[in-house]
C-alpha cells in the first residue's frame, strides 16, 4: 500500500472518489458538496490558515486501487489551549481493513509532529465544530447538514489504532408536528414580552452587524470554558457567504436586552435531502435541479446548528423566548416536519437539559476521540462545564 499527497487535480479528483466507493450502497450517506471541501484546504478560503496549516492524503494498493484518505491540520490559535498541543485528523474515508486505516493514521501524526504537535484530535474539521465534527457512533440513520456519516466500523479502527473518546456529541430530534408542552410556551411568552427583551431575525441587509453580534454572544457565552478562543469574525463572514444559498433569514435569531445582544439561534435546513440527488456536484445541471427541490419543497427537517446566551442570561428563560418567535415563523412553513439538535457535547449539561425540555429525543451519539503521541501519557477526558457549586 502506499500512501499519496494530495498535491495536484489528479489527486483532489480522487480525494472526492474515496467516500463514492465506501457508501456506494448505503442510502443514508449524503454526498458532501466536494466544492465545499475543497474550501476547507483552500487557503483563500479557509481563515484557519491564518493562523494553521492542512495536509491530504490518498491510500492505494498494490495495484492502484483506492483504499482511503485523510486530512490533517493544526491552528496556532487553539493547539496550545490544551494540556499538550493538539492538532487534529478529519474527512477520514477507509475501507475495512485496519493496516489501511493505521497507514493513513500515521500519515497524519507523521506530519503533525514535525509541526511540534503531540495529540490529535478526530475526525473533526479544520474550522469551527458545527461541521465535519465527530465520529458517529450510534444513530445511523439520516444526519442533519454538516453532522457527519460514517459506517459503524470506524469506530473499531479509531479505537484499535489508540484513540480514546474525549467526549461525546448527542443529537437530538424534535417531532415538530407534536405541541411543545404548554407550561414552555406560557414560560417562553412571559419572558418574550418583559419589558427591555428584543428580538430579531437575520437579515442580510444589515449582515456586519448581524456577524459582529454574532461573534460577541459567542465570546461572551464561551469565555469561561476551558480551552476557549475568541470566534474569528472572518471564518463567521466566510460561512454566511459558503452557506447564503442554504440559509434562511427567518431561522437565525438574536436576542438583546436594551439593545445589548444577548443570546443567539441558528437553524438552517436539512439540505441533505437534496445533496443526496446530486452526487457532490454543483455544476449548472444541479444548480438547477437544488433550486427545482427546494422550491418544491423536498426539505422537511432543519438543524440546530448552534445556540448561545450570555453568562449572565444563562437562567433567565431567554432559550424559550427565542423558540416562541421562531414558532410563530415556522407556522408557515409546514413543511418542516422535524429538527435536529446537534449537538451537544455531555460536557454541557445545561444544553441537555434544555433540549429535553421542548421534547427533544436523544437518537445519536458522535465521539470526539483524541489519540496522544506520548502513549505513556494518561488520558483525560474533557472536563464537565456549567455546574454550580
Amino acid at each position: 500500500m502506499q500512501i499519496i499527497e494530495v498535491t495536484d487535480k489528479q489527486t483532489r479528483k480522487q480525494f472526492h472518489e474515496v467516500p463514492h466507493l465506501i457508501y456506494k450502497n448505503d442510502p443514508n450517506w449524503p454526498c458532501p458538496l466536494h466544492g465545499m471541501v475543497e474550501d476547507v484546504f483552500t487557503p483563500e478560503k479557509n481563515p484557519s490558515f491564518k493562523t494553521g496549516d492542512a495536509i491530504r492524503f490518498i491510500l492505494k494498493d498494490e495495484k492502484g486501487r483506492l483504499l482511503g484518505r485523510i486530512g490533517a491540520f493544526f491552528n496556532l490559535k487553539k493547539v496550545h489551549t490544551f494540556e499538550q498541543p493538539t492538532g487534529g485528523c478529519g474527512f477520514f474515508e477507509c475501507v475495512n481493513d485496519f493496516e489501511a486505516a493505521r497507514m493513513l493514521f500515521d500519515a497524519a501524526r507523521e506530519w503533525l509532529k514535525k509541526h511540534e504537535i503531540e495529540a490529535m484530535d478526530g475526525p473533526v474539521n479544520f474550522g469551527e465544530n458545527y461541521m465535519n465534527w465527530g465520529l458517529l457512533a450510534d444513530g445511523f440513520t439520516h444526519q442533519g447538514f454538516g453532522m457527519p456519516y460514517n459506517p459503524p466500523y470506524y469506530v473499531d479502527l479509531f479505537k484499535k489504532y489508540g484513540f480514546e473518546v474525549y467526549f461525546e456529541q448527542y443529537s437530538y430530534h424534535l417531532d415538530y408536528s407534536k405541541p411543545f408542552p404548554e407550561r414552555f410556551w406560557k414560560i417562553a411568552e412571559w419572558v418574550a414580552k418583559k419589558p427591555g427583551y428584543s428580538f430579531e431575525h437575520l437579515s442580510f441587509d444589515k449582515i456586519e452587524k448581524f456577524i459582529d453580534d454574532f461573534c460577541y454572544i459567542y465570546d461572551e457565552a464561551w469565555r469561561f470554558h476551558e480551552h476557549f478562543q475568541p470566534l474569528d469574525k472572518d471564518e463567521i463572514s466566510d460561512f454566511i457567504k459558503t452557506a447564503k444559498f442554504i440559509i434562511d433569514p427567518e431561522m437565525v435569531w438574536y436576542a438583546y436586552h436594551d439593545g445589548v445582544p444577548i443570546a443567539l439561534f441558528v437553524m438552517i435546513p436539512d439540505i441533505n435531502q437534496i445533496l443526496k440527488k446530486l452526487n457532490g456536484k454543483l455544476n449548472f445541471i444541479n444548480i438547477l435541479k437544488f433550486l427545482y427541490y427546494k422550491r418544491t419543497k423536498v426539505m422537511t427537517r432543519t438543524r440546530i446548528l448552534i445556540m448561545g446566551v450570555t453568562p449572565k442570561y444563562q437562567k433567565s428563560g431567554i432559550e424559550s423566548a427565542i423558540f416562541w418567535h421562531q414558532d410563530k415563523f415556522m407556522k408557515h412553513k409546514p413543511e418542516y416536519k422535524e429538527v435536529e439538535m446537534s449537538w451537544a457535547g455531555d460536557f454541557n449539561p445545561k444544553i441537555i437539559a434544555l433540549y429535553k425540555s421542548v421534547g427533544g429525543v436523544h437518537v445519536k451519539t458522535h465521539y470526539t476521540m483524541r489519540y496522544l503521541f506520548d502513549r505513556s501519557k494518561p488520558f483525560k477526558r474533557v472536563p464537565i462545564i456549567g455546574i454550580d457549586e
